[in-house]
């Protein structure tokens, strides 16, 4: 996993306050988690120009099914530890873990998303969330692909 990709992003995220402070998990305790869980091929993809609903989102890849579990519940037993002694304990919400396959923990405005290999090649999250560059390959006149009797 690379340092320099967290380290320049040097904020914390979340909507929801803990122990005083504005964040449930920090890119920096993402890393932590992430590199104590040996998780690798991990990508920091910036979301906030594209949705108001997160800053960053971060990106694994786990070498099983339960590896890809035991990411979502490493980082929320990070969560709960930053809570410890809390009148009322927050936590991420995580959708997915019935399978294994893919699971997105939302901790506010930091979004950890853990993919087998084969999930994150089909959902290709990266390319999908980083911005657009220009296109330079011409345009195909769809309507002749699509309609019967048209020549390719």
């Amino acid at each position: 996993m690379s340092r320099a990709r967290f380290s320049r992003l040097n904020r914390t995220f979340s909507s929801t306050a803990v122990n005083g402070s504005n964040e449930l998990l920090s890119l920096q305790e993402v890393e932590k988690v992430l590199s104590d869980v040996r998780e690798y091929d991990v990508s920091v993809v910036p979301v906030g120009d594209q949705c108001d609903w997160a800053d960053f989102m971060v990106v694994a890849t786990g070498r099983s099914p339960w590896h890809v579990k035991n990411i979502a519940q490493a980082l929320i037993y990070k969560v709960k530890q930053k809570q410890k002694g809390a009148e009322r304990m927050v936590l991420p919400s995580v959708q997915g873990q019935e399978t294994g396959k893919w699971i997105v923990i939302d901790s506010g405005r930091l979004i950890v998303r853990a993919l087998d290999g084969k999930a994150r090649a089909y959902y290709n999250l990266e390319n999908i969330w980083t911005p657009m560059t220009a296109h330079t390959e011409p345009v195909e006149d769809l309507s002749k692909k699509h309609f019967k009797g048209s020549s390719y």
